[in-house]
């Protein structure tokens, strides 16, 4: 297959004019397969790349269901989100076991789904202070051993681990806990010196920069002071217009740089459904007018798929596409350590792709060289 005339987001992060050329479901220089698609006048970006979500159309990941799992992955895909990394709730230990299960047997290589780039596990080493939507009574101390028997249950696909590193044994488990997975700080009250050893022990991401984390102070900068000095940290973003404000959106990515921030949705099973009443782990969520909230007003995830949030960024938040579109696909591979096979549109890569129109709406999606969604008249 070629698709022609197409503006193709480069691995020089700048859009040219060019031909895409696809042969057995991956990028190349020719095609065999003389099928041409013509994409005047279109983006064409990577297929995007969730590291952090919950849920989406009235399934969540961890409701231990594989079908579940399979229903969001159609969602995402058909929005031109191609890979996903599942992330899990703070729930006991046994539910927790199901879910990793559940989520590992969907296999790749379908066309009309995202693929499954790896499992995060958000919780349940977390501050109570700081807990958000998470249930207390599931939160844990640190327990490397813990991890690793749920690795086993999950086929070996956790990737990302999040913990509060003021938790006692906390950095300790950084440092044995880093050499087997990625270590992202997470719903912590961390003031800086804590931060510094937990960045010092290994931890290389934070989950949901600014949420669930001590405000920046002058006087005490905390996770966050400490996360703006790290040239090694990646940093989470919700860009949802909820989460943070567009002012500090601007300002993470003009600090960080453009290759340390991460879009993700952080979206729970509301998303891609209308106002009403939900679950998110064991909390009661209430959606009104696409925000989600517990009952005393804690936001509960987002509501927003990750092209929802990709535009968002773009066009209300100003932040420049080529940035933006960086921050959704590269990155992400880069943090779930996939790089090799997803994140830009290159030869020997998997020929997922987003096409999108001068709004950035999306008009055509390719999933494994085919295309699975077509709405160019």
């Amino acid at each position: 297959m070629v698709i022609k005339n197409a503006k193709v987001y480069t691995e020089n992060f700048e859009f040219q004019v060019r031909d895409i050329c696809v042969e057995q479901g991956v990028f190349m220089d020719t095609a065999s397969e003389q099928t041409i698609v013509y994409a005047d006048d279109l983006y064409a970006i990577p297929g995007l790349i969730d590291i952090h979500l919950h849920g989406a159309v009235g399934q969540d990941f961890s409701d231990g269901n594989a079908k579940a799992v399979e229903k969001i992955a159609e969602y995402e895909a058909f929005h031109g989100i191609t890979t996903i990394m599942p992330a899990t709730m703070s729930i006991p230990e046994k539910e927790l076991g199901k879910a990793v299960k559940a989520i590992s047997s969907v296999k790749n290589n379908k066309e009309m789904q995202a693929d499954i780039a790896g499992i995060y596990l958000e919780g349940p080493f977390m501050s109570k202070e700081r807990k958000g939507v998470h249930k207390e009574e599931n939160l844990l101390e640190p327990d490397l051993t813990l991890v690793d028997k749920l690795q086993k249950e999950a086929q070996g696909k956790i990737k990302i681990v999040t913990v509060a590193p003021e938790l006692e044994g906390a950095i300790d488990f950084i440092k044995e806990g880093s050499k087997k997975y990625r270590i992202s700080i997470a719903h912590t009250s961390a003031a800086y010196e804590v931060s510094k050893e937990a960045f010092a022990a290994g931890a290389k991401q934070l989950t949901h920069f600014f949420n669930g984390m001590v405000p920046f102070n002058h006087r005490e900068p905390g996770i966050i002071g400490a996360a703006l000095e790290n040239d090694k940290c990646m940093a989470e973003l919700i860009c949802d217009e909820f989460h943070i404000h567009p002012t500090v959106i601007n300002m993470t990515f003009r600090i960080f740089g453009a290759e340390r921030v991460i879009l993700v949705s952080d979206s729970m099973r509301a998303t891609g459904m209308t106002d009403g009443e939900y679950m998110l782990g064991e909390h009661q969520v209430f959606v009104t007018n696409g925000v989600a909230r517990m009952k005393d007003g804690t936001l509960a995830g987002s509501t927003r798929n990750l092209m929802d949030c990709l535009k968002i960024a773009v066009k209300d938040m100003k932040i420049p596409l080529e940035t933006a579109v960086r921050a959704a696909t590269l990155n992400p591979a880069i943090a779930a350590g996939v790089e090799e096979k997803y994140g830009s549109i290159s030869n020997g890569k998997k020929a997922n792709a987003v096409f999108v129109d001068n709004e950035l709406n999306v008009v055509m999606v390719m999933k494994d060289g085919k295309i699975i969604r077509n709405d160019w008249d």
